[in-house]
């Protein structure tokens, strides 16, 4: 009997990183599961019959400790799933300065730590994938929430520089940028301000077969849902008229 498929999730205690982890489990992947929540981490493990591990991926320490306990286990790891983020709806002005440096921390750098720790697993595996859920906010400069949609234009340079780096040593990276998603640390039919984006939101299971559906096909960079593109490129060819719309369809008040 051929061994599974192994698949290392971040962020997979809830919203789109649980998601994922149950499709893959649909799919037979034997799933490693890294988020700082270890009840949730329990649970989920438990319903998919995976492993799992508490890990801070903004804690580069931390991350390189976790990977070396998933390599020994693991040698060959087929799929890493960089997914683990934290919302920021605050301007530069206003965000706290810790808040600033934890959206970067673990949205941009989080992502680079756990590449680069599981990296010789996925050369190992001769043929891998690596999957780094980023954002539209990461193509377009969103006010209301500056400081998180640079946290994620700056995960997006990463995810196209390591496209182009490790497509030679076998290691096929996909960029997926999603709009609009309901899920709990990001509950956004509730707080965004325009009705016609609240009519937009998706759920994280939509995200998660997109993100089959790109491995499968080897799609580099997609959005989801793909219209989303055309906020891409708006932003490059009329960035005033964006600015603009995103200054009205900012957030409630009451939004976190």
């Amino acid at each position: 009997m051929p061994l599974k498929r192994v698949a290392v999730v971040t962020g997979a205690s809830s919203g789109i990183g649980a998601a994922i982890a149950r499709a893959l489990a649909e799919r037979d992947w034997q799933l490693v599961l890294l988020a700082r929540r270890e009840e949730r981490l329990r649970a989920l493990a438990a319903e998919l019959q995976g492993e799992y591990h508490v890990c801070d991926v903004a804690q580069r320490p931390e991350v390189e400790r976790v990977a070396s306990v998933v390599l020994q286990q693991h040698p060959q790891v087929q799929l890493l799933v960089n997914n683990a983020g934290i919302p920021g709806r605050s301007g530069f002005l206003r965000i706290e300065p810790d808040r600033l440096e934890q959206l970067l921390r673990t949205n941009y750098l989080g992502g680079v730590w756990c590449l680069r720790a599981i990296l010789p697993a996925l050369e190992a595996a001769g043929r891998s994938d690596v999957v780094n859920v980023v954002s539209v906010a990461g193509t377009v400069a969103f006010g209301p929430a500056g400081p998180y949609s640079a946290s994620k234009h700056a995960q997006l340079a990463f995810s196209r520089a390591a496209t182009l780096e490790l497509r030679p040593l076998g290691v096929h990276v996909h960029t997926v940028n999603p709009g609009f998603v309901e899920t709990e640390g990001f509950p956004q039919a509730t707080v965004l301000r325009s009705a016609l984006l609240r009519r937009l939101v998706v759920g994280p299971e939509h995200v998660a077969q997109h993100v089959l559906n790109v491995i499968e096909r080897d799609r580099r960079e997609t959005f989801v849902p793909a219209w989303y593109r055309l906020a891409a490129i708006a932003q490059a060819v009329v960035p005033g008229l964006v600015a603009r719309m995103s200054g009205r369809a900012g957030y409630r008040k009451s939004g976190v």
